[in-house]
């Protein structure tokens, strides 16, 4: 307990899945969390859940492909908790297509959601973090930003672009003590992935080399971790929690 006390953080996509278990985590270990999400209604269930535990938290409305919104959810954490420590750009949407199945509208939204959206929200946060002597940004990535995926060319696009993003930043920005990580989870089971599991668990079966899949939790602790300054010498680093998919 308390491995976040006294830090400030934003988490994108907070309403359900992986976001959602991070935002309570970062709670539960001391955070002030200033959860987002373009679903608000359910976003505001998991900001209950955080108070009645014992947390605190503020829940926003938010479309990370909007400028605008995120210069809002900046300076409605400054002005609400005085600074900002942390950012896990964790908004996403998947998109199973293959290159030439995908229309270029498709393609647009995807790198909206998954990519600029995280540009976004770095460009403004980074001078609030600078203000603030340093912090830890967080990028979402996946798998398939290390590795192919057939029939998700859009997807993996994204995610690939956003590691990459990832290490720029970090050595743009080490210098104000700016850590720059990315997480590339392999199969979790979130509403995201939940008509896959239900369709084909076997075959998912063969992409881990443990008995069992992934759970939102399994990432949020390791976002836990590079939140933290226990991870103080990392950055410009891929966290793979995948259970071996990439091992093979």
């Amino acid at each position: 307990m308390g491995r976040l006390t006294g830090k400030v953080a934003i988490i994108t996509g907070a309403a359900n899945g992986m976001g959602a278990s991070e935002a309570k985590l970062f709670a539960q270990e001391g955070a002030k969390v200033i959860a987002t999400d373009i679903n608000d209604n359910v976003l505001q269930e998991v900001i209950n859940e955080i108070k009645e535990n014992g947390g605190d938290a503020i829940g926003l409305k938010h479309n990370v492909t909007s400028e605008n919104e995120w210069k809002q959810v900046i300076q409605e954490a400054v002005t609400h908790y005085g600074k900002i420590d942390v950012l896990v750009n964790n908004a996403g949407v998947s998109s199973p297509k293959t290159i030439a199945q995908m229309e270029m509208d498709e393609w647009n939204k995807v790198m909206d959601i998954n990519l600029n959206g995280c540009v976004i929200g770095m460009k403004y946060v980074i001078p609030e973090m600078q203000k603030a002597g340093g912090g830890s940004l967080i990028n979402i990535s996946s798998i398939g930003g290390i590795v192919g995926m057939a029939g998700s060319s859009p997807y993996t696009a994204a995610k690939g672009a956003l590691r990459s993003l990832s290490k720029s930043a970090a050595v743009e920005y080490g210098k104000d003590k700016i850590r720059v990580n990315s997480v590339h989870p392999g199969i979790i089971e979130t509403p995201m992935t939940a008509d896959s599991f239900a369709d084909a668990t076997p075959y998912y079966q063969t992409f881990t080399q443990l008995p069992y899949f992934g759970n939102p939790e399994d990432v949020a602790y390791g976002v836990l971790f590079l939140a933290s300054d226990e991870s103080r010498f990392m950055t410009g680093a891929e966290l793979v929690i995948d259970g071996g998919w990439t091992a093979l």
